[in-house]
């Protein structure tokens, strides 16, 4: 009873975030100053008809109300409104841009927790040790540099060996399906290193925390006291014991890397969401950011939600 009751909150919880999330994301546009139609119409020998009708074109002639009942009527309908920069639907822009951005933060995500969460047990129960300290030491010291500046030295160091740029070699396309997802693979290499770089410090250092903290519980001197192996204590009891703030932190961690990848993106020319959310501010492109935004909330609104039914399926005292 008391776990249905969490669900049920979590759920309202999370809808209402969703829609105050989709309100905000249309408001925030519309304060800014300019406009797609103010960049073109400054175009030179521009008359005001053609202002005019860029801006009926766009719906941008019509009241905030009414454009704001066309924003949620096209959201509940799958319209996400038509790219200002390509004439396009941004939900087709975003979605070909999203498929490409999740090879790599999927691969990155995942080989960063793997990573951090061996690491990171391995550092806390070796607590204290020359492995320790060095792990920790290395882990703080990757987790603050900017992304954009491990982006850069890796940059610098492999360009030479490894491609730079793009997702695939424009001569690999007359090659067979092999040599084309093998192309793929080393275009991956830079940023999804740059990725794990970026991440499995935070992951190291947190389930380390965690495991710590949970080392020293009672029912882990119990277990002790029980004769039980410490092998199995850490398996049985420390790590799970330790994993409601790794999974806070993986969620956090699948939702906003789609947004955090914006800078490896744009280093390494990759056609993803996040450099597709980067050339739609240098163009003004409202729709194209809107989607984008809202697309990125959801997945956060989403990914936390699911950790929090993650919480009461791991902890059943969570939902009391």
């Amino acid at each position: 009873m008391h776990r249905g009751r969490y669900i049920w909150h979590r759920t309202v919880f999370a809808l209402i975030t969703v829609f105050v999330a989709i309100s905000l994301n249309f408001v925030l546009f519309r304060v800014l100053p300019g406009s797609a139609v103010t960049r073109i119409s400054r175009v030179p020998n521009a008359s005001p008809e053609l202002k005019e009708a860029l801006e009926k074109q766009f719906g941008l002639d019509k009241s905030v109300w009414e454009q704001y009942l066309l924003y949620l009527k096209g959201l509940f309908t799958g319209n996400l409104g038509v790219s200002f920069n390509n004439r396009q639907p941004v939900a087709e822009n975003l979605s070909h841009a999203f498929m490409n951005t999740l090879p790599l933060v999927l691969t990155g995500t995942i080989i960063a927790l793997i990573i951090g969460i061996l690491l990171g047990v391995l550092s806390a129960v070796r607590r204290g040790s020359i492995f320790d300290h060095t792990m920790t030491n290395i882990s703080v010291l990757f987790y603050a540099f900017p992304t954009q500046f491990l982006g850069a030295m890796l940059l610098i160091a492999f360009a030479g060996v490894l491609p730079s740029a793009g997702m695939s070699d424009p001569f690999a396309a007359a090659a067979g399906p092999w040599d084309q997802f093998l192309d793929q693979a080393r275009h991956l290499i830079l940023p999804v290193a740059t990725l794990v770089l970026t991440l499995y410090a935070e992951n190291l250092l947190i389930m380390r925390s965690a495991v710590l903290e949970t080392l020293g519980e009672d029912y882990i001197l119990t277990a002790r006291a029980k004769g039980l192996s410490r092998g199995r204590i850490i398996r049985s009891y420390a790590i799970r014991n330790a994993m409601l703030p790794t999974v806070t932190m993986i969620a956090l961690a699948l939702g906003t890397v789609v947004s955090g990848a914006i800078l490896i993106e744009v280093i390494y020319s990759w056609p993803g969401i996040g450099r597709a959310l980067y050339e739609a501010v240098l163009q003004r492109d409202y729709p194209m950011l809107q989607g984008g935004f809202l697309i990125i909330t959801i997945i956060v609104v989403v990914c936390n939600y699911l950790a929090d039914l993650s919480y009461a399926w791991i902890d059943p005292r969570v939902a009391n």
